[in-house]
């Protein structure tokens, strides 16, 4: 079966005071455990913030590196799931639950490409 990478995009200056409610991450470790169970989860993680993040650049045959934030950048990936499922349209169903769990006043993206296993 196909395996799937989730990359969740949150624009950080949009993220509620105080990060996620009460509710939301009980809504999310529900689904997290149902997707489990169906035996789809392989992995997922939420990421620190990018001003703890560094990125590192190669352009010119030189090594270059930035320290965040990185304020040019609108939308981060704020965090990952890593699944297993038959095809894509499964991809994509597990990724808008994962969406709807989040309260309306939450911009949330979920991009889904298949990971490719002959690289």
């Amino acid at each position: 079966m196909p395996r799937f990478l989730t990359l969740i995009r949150i624009d950080e200056n949009d993220v509620p005071e105080g990060g996620p409610s009460p509710e939301l991450k009980e809504r999310m470790g529900a689904l997290l455990e149902e997707i489990t169970k169906a035996g789809v989860m392989l992995d997922t993680a939420g990421l620190v913030p990018t001003s703890q993040g560094t990125r590192v650049t190669w352009s010119g045959g030189k090594l270059t590196s930035t320290d965040g934030p990185f304020t040019e950048t609108k939308e981060v990936v704020g965090g990952y799931l890593l699944i297993q499922a038959k095809d894509k349209a499964e991809a994509l169903e597990w990724a808008g639950r994962f969406l709807r769990v989040h309260e309306e006043h939450w911009t949330v993206t979920a991009e889904v490409r298949e990971i490719a296993e002959d690289c």
